[in-house]
This record gives structure tokens, sequence and C-alpha cells, in this order.
């Protein structure tokens, strides 16, 4: 079976996400969520971007590994460069996911961009 948060359902899935989102929240964003602008977006609302959510849930799980002692020393530097900075880059483009959503933080406004449906995919939601 599958860790991967598309992989899960139901409660599952909820009971992983609220993970992430405390992940997201108390540790990513604080250390490293820089400022937000239309060259840099960001979503208030990251969790219903369902492809925001598939690359912090990628980045969250290998922070877990690359933290972890077994990693070696060399673990959170190499999480930094393998993981960090390619998602952020992904995420915070201007042609992003979160490209349709208003950055300004005193009017934060959601939009999803069109894509097709996940059930098209067969990925669990």
């Amino acid at each position: 079976t599958s860790v991967f948060i598309l992989a899960l359902t139901g409660e599952a899935y909820e009971a992983e996400l609220a993970a992430l989102r405390f992940w997201v929240d108390h540790l990513l964003l604080p250390v490293y969520g820089r400022e937000i602008s239309t060259a840099r977006p960001w979503c208030f609302e990251w969790d219903k971007h369902l492809e925001a959510v598939a690359r912090l849930h990628g980045l969250w799980l290998a922070w877990q590994q690359m933290t972890d002692a077994e990693a070696g020393l060399s673990g959170p530097s190499t999480w930094h460069r393998d993981h960090l900075a390619p998602a952020l880059l992904e995420l915070r483009a201007p042609d992003g996911p979160f490209a349709a959503c208003t950055t300004s933080p005193s009017r934060p406004n959601h939009r999803l961009l069109a894509t097709p449906a996940p059930a098209e995919f067969g990925l669990a939601t």
C-alpha cells in the first residue's frame, strides 16, 4: 500500500491532510515562506489545490526521511537541495498551481485553475 496522500481515501486522507497542514503551517511556512508576490504566489487555501497537496506531501515525506538520524549528517542539506528548492520553485512559479489566486495577504482570494478531474485518472480524493 502507498503512503502517498493521493492514494488515501476517507478518514485516512483527512488525517494525513491534517498532519500535513500542521507541518506546513508550523514549520515550512514560518521558516521558508518568504514574501508573497505575483512573481512568487502562495495561496492561503493551498490544501484545496490538489497539485499543492501532492507536492507538499512528497516534500513532507522526504523531510521525515532526510531529517531522521539514519539519513546521516548531510540529510538536511540533501533535503534542501533535492526536495525543498525544486518543490518551492514549482509551487510558487507565476504559472504554478497558485497562479489564479490573489497574492495580497490583506485581500486573499482563492481560485482553482481549470484542470481535469482527479477521478479521470483513478486518483482518490
